[in-house]
């Protein structure tokens, strides 16, 4: 009897080491990541309404 004993308070202490305290709470502004959802296209602003009134001045 002495043995099961002994088997049983080796598997709560290795019981307790591992669910024995909760986990360190995270601040929810640790939760948030911010980044851009598209990534900037270089061309987007390239286009120039007013080109075509330079392009045939000669």
């Amino acid at each position: 009897m002495a043995h099961e004993e002994t088997v049983t308070d080796v598997a709560e202490a290795a019981r307790r080491a591992r669910f024995g305290t909760l986990p360190e709470r995270v601040r929810l502004a640790d939760t948030v990541e911010e980044k851009p959802a598209t990534v900037q296209d270089p061309a987007r602003n390239d286009y120039n309404d007013d080109e075509w009134l330079v392009r045939n001045v000669v």
